[in-house]
């Protein structure tokens, strides 16, 4: 195993922010949003896991070439890809401090990601820019940000973590929603991905508490759809509530997700739906074109509000976004994007 030492820009004190009740962060989530994986490592090392850390805020955990690891699941959980999504670290920090605790009991393969630590230290969503833009090989305007950086450190990995993977792969991005939203959980899938990979994708989302599901045609640039195109996983950004302050989420809201997590890293039987999630498709992008770009409602529109045919979505110049079909609901939507930028996305019910 590596050897771990606090990286120089860990000097952020985290256990300093106080939640509302006046308890201090427990040293579980202090240390994964500092990026601090010393003390799991060392457990899930010392039950005869090869474990290392190949970058600032990286995790990996893989069975031992002679453990039967070509037989095993390689599975990637990600956070922290927009800093100020803070729920998803707390969850995954006590999940994988628990596990480390019955470090045998991992009976996968193992990627840990905190995305944008630069971001988490300063409490913002990004530094110059959204990391999750930034999985594609034309960067144009972002190919400057200091995100574009981080983004080739986590292709790097995910990919060397992937190499002579087996055939099941997973890929979990963790996030939550800026905006509340008609559904208060939901995900992204690509339909690129394998049917039966798919299928078990859905499964596990149905198990995870998630309301709606978005098959997503295209990439947009983001972490999921990057592994899912490259890497043949099961790739899904799954949007878990809203953003929060580090140490003040109600973590009973992530309880669905967090026991799904739970079972599929121990390789245990996949749990019963807790719920029948309503499908959606894409049915346009709206692509921020310049800085006259202005979206027709408020910025308290929940996502997935409806919408009806030939009402006004944005206006950008002579460019005049409109609902195409009888109903579309509106996801992600977003004036302050750079320009060049998904704006919003309109979807459908699939039939």
């Amino acid at each position: 195993m590596e050897k771990m030492e606090a990286h120089p820009a860990q000097s952020a004190n985290l256990s300093t922010k106080l939640p509302a009740n006046g308890a201090p962060l427990s040293e579980a989530v202090r240390a994964l949003a500092e990026a601090d994986f010393s003390a799991v490592a060392a457990k899930f090392a010392a039950a005869g896991f090869a474990v290392t850390l190949p970058a600032d805020g990286i995790l990996q955990i893989k069975a031992q070439a002679d453990a039967g690891a070509e037989q095993r699941a390689s599975v990637v959980v990600s956070v922290g890809v927009h800093g100020d999504e803070t729920g998803p670290i707390e969850v995954l920090a006590h999940l994988l401090d628990a596990l480390s605790q019955q470090a045998s009991a991992l009976a996968v393969d193992l990627l840990i990601c905190v995305g944008n630590i630069a971001a988490i230290r300063a409490g913002k969503r990004f530094i110059d820019a959204d990391l999750n833009r930034m999985f594609r090989p034309q960067r144009g305007s972002l190919a400057s940000a200091v995100e574009a950086v981080r983004a080739d450190e986590l292709i790097a990995v995910t990919s060397a973590f992937f190499d002579g993977a087996g055939p099941v792969r997973w890929h979990l991005d963790l996030h939550t929603a800026i905006r509340p939203s008609v559904y208060p959980t939901f995900a992204i899938v690509p339909d690129l991905i394998a049917d039966d990979a798919k299928a078990a994708l859905i499964g596990w989302l149905g198990e995870a508490g998630i309301g709606a599901i978005i098959m997503n045609p295209q990439s947009a640039g983001t972490y999921s759809y990057y592994s899912a195109e490259h890497h043949a996983a099961a790739g899904s950004t799954v949007e878990l509530g809203r953003v929060g302050t580090l140490g003040q989420n109600d973590l009973s809201q992530f309880a669905d997700v967090s026991q799904a997590l739970n079972r599929l890293l121990r390789g245990a039987p996949s749990g019963a739906p807790t719920i029948e999630a309503q499908v959606f498709k894409f049915a346009q992008e709206i692509i921020k074109l310049s800085d006259d770009f202005r979206m027709a409602f408020d910025r308290n529109t929940q996502n997935f509000t409806a919408m009806k045919q030939g009402d006004e979505i944005a206006r950008d110049g002579d460019t005049v976004y409109t609902v195409k079909h009888p109903e579309e609901l509106v996801v992600f939507p977003n004036p302050d994007v750079r320009v060049g930028l998904r704006a919003g996305l309109m979807v459908v019910r699939s039939s």
